[in-house]
């Protein structure tokens, strides 16, 4: 866990933030990683016999990139730096069970970029054997994400569930033609 921004509450629980595109893994009891998506979905990893879980945070479904630093915004990255590191500290493959959340609409009239990144996790889930135990997907408001990634314990709550503001594209409106004789009144 690299550049941790770490805050320790009254509970005594140590909150990491986790950012688009980035990563987070813990064995830690009294760790819990948050983060908060829009369109954004974060899978939630965890193996319950070691004792280790993880969260990442991606931007979009897939695409290309030329460097490392683009390639975090990407679900097919993020999913396997989240497996890398979970099996780096312990965990086996086979135990790890995913709970997704976020994808929802932000903007009526935009790219389903939400429901891209939905149906990604879900394939990638399936086709590398990984049950999906959980989910808070979809619908239009933001969501804040609470993960005890050690205990397998995770909480999603809707930070706003309004309606996605509508796509107001300006119309431009050209003048009215002249004409000879116009009277102008005021």
């Amino acid at each position: 866990m690299s550049r941790m921004n770490a805050l320790t509450r009254q509970d005594g629980f140590r909150r990491l933030t986790v950012a688009q595109g980035e990563t987070r893994v813990s064995r830690d009891p009294d760790v819990v990683l948050t983060t908060v998506l829009g369109s954004c979905v974060a899978a939630c990893f965890y193996d319950p016999v070691a004792k280790i879980g993880g969260i990442n945070h991606y931007l979009l479904a897939e695409g290309q990139a030329t460097d490392a630093a683009s390639m975090q915004r990407y679900g097919v990255y993020a999913m396997e730096v989240l497996i890398n590191e979970m099996l780096s500290m312990g965990a086996v493959r086979h135990r790890m069970k995913a709970r997704i959340f976020g994808g929802a609409t932000m903007h009526r009239g935009f790219k389903d970029i939400g429901g891209a990144n939905i149906a990604f996790a879900r394939r990638f889930l399936a086709d590398e054997r990984i049950p999906l135990v959980g989910e808070d997907v979809g619908g239009t408001g933001a969501r804040r994400v609470e993960f005890r990634a050690a205990l397998g314990l995770a909480r999603c709550r809707v930070v706003n569930d309004a309606p996605p503001p509508a796509v107001i594209r300006p119309v431009p409106v050209a003048p009215p033609p002249a004409a000879l004789g116009d009277v102008e009144f005021f």
